[in-house]
């Protein structure tokens, strides 16, 4: 039996919440899904690999390998946990990558996607600005680089309304100029979880569609695509109003549950219905009225420089062998 998210209307970037979803929905165990978890300090790391096309249908994502960083404290700007998270995030990277083949010479472009003028999509291109670019150094001055540094280059090539080119293009005509070994694509996700907006890093090697986490889905950054590993790296900005509702009904069930044994009585049938069918519920309600919004914090400014810091924070530490862990803030502003 396959997962079918859009009879449920569910829209999730997230892996580890297609499959909690699916788990919800009485699927364990998931052939062909494999699952580690480790927590430590206040960061929670999920490896999620779906190795076939059974694993595919279980959990309803594509074949590939997954992280997932989820750190409840990030809204509260304790900048020691941000320095823990962006070097628990190097860690992971610098693994992720080697399982690809990419080597210290390997050749990375970053690309930051997403709408600058616009905070929650914001996130890839405030990447690519805190990030330690070098390729103008290996073009120019080979002979200066010091040992430790890779070539990386970057760009936020921007979204299709502003200008009228699809991304996966500008892209493709990057990378095809200056051939690089990986692509490294940044981008704003959706989340069906209001706990996981701005405390989530997704880290993926299946590249990206710019655009899916709002419904929008255009031509990907994929490997398929681009002749090269394309990995995508998202964190959950928004998330859609009818997903508040129906967690609002949700905790309106479990608060009436707790003062009285007669839930039914004030819910009616939505006591009796699964999570999943009361969401489909209430998208079938607002949709029509154009009540679905796509809603975010409104400490979405602070919350999007401070993980976009410890993204490139991350990185720079991750691509470049001379950076460390100490200094590799200094990159970033």
């Amino acid at each position: 039996m396959s997962l079918d998210l859009e009879k449920f209307a569910v829209r999730t970037d997230l892996a580890i919440e297609a499959r909690e979803l699916a788990a919800r929905s009485g699927q364990t165990p998931f052939p062909g899904v494999e699952e580690q978890v480790e927590e430590h300090d206040g960061i929670k790391v999920t490896r999620l690999d779906v190795l076939n096309e059974a694993g595919e249908r279980a959990i309803g994502k594509v074949k590939g390998h997954y992280i997932t960083f989820e750190v409840p404290q990030l809204r509260e700007g304790d900048t020691g946990l941000q320095d823990r998270v962006a070097n628990a995030f190097c860690r992971e990277f610098e693994r992720f990558i080697a399982k690809l083949g990419i080597t210290p010479k390997s050749r990375v472009l970053v690309v930051g996607l997403g709408n600058w003028n616009v905070t929650p999509d914001s996130l890839g291109p405030l990447v690519v600005e805190n990030l330690m670019v070098t390729r103008q150094y290996f073009e120019l001055v080979p002979d200066q680089v010091a040992p430790g540094y890779r070539e990386v280059s970057a760009v936020a090539p921007g979204v299709l309304g502003l200008t009228g080119i699809e991304t996966s293009d500008i892209v493709q005509g990057i990378a095809e100029r200056t051939k690089p070994d990986l692509i490294i694509a940044i981008d704003a996700l959706a989340s069906r979880s209001l706990e996981r907006i701005n405390t989530t890093i997704q880290i993926a090697d299946i590249g990206i569609h710019p655009g899916s986490g709002i419904g929008n889905k255009r031509r990907g950054i994929t490997r398929d695509i681009m002749g090269v590993p394309c990995i995508a790296i998202g964190v959950p900005t928004v998330s859609y109003a009818s997903t508040i509702v129906n967690d609002a009904l949700d905790l309106m069930k479990k608060h009436f549950g707790r003062e009285t044994n007669s839930t039914r009585d004030i819910m009616g049938m939505l006591d009796d219905i699964s999570e999943q069918d009361r969401l489909g519920l209430v998208r079938e309600v607002l949709q029509p009225l154009g009540h679905d919004l796509i809603v975010t914090p409104k400490e979405i400014d602070e919350f999007i420089e401070d993980i976009a810091n410890i993204i490139a924070t991350g990185l720079n530490t991750a691509l470049h062998e001379a950076v460390n862990p100490d200094n590799a803030a200094a990159y970033t502003h």
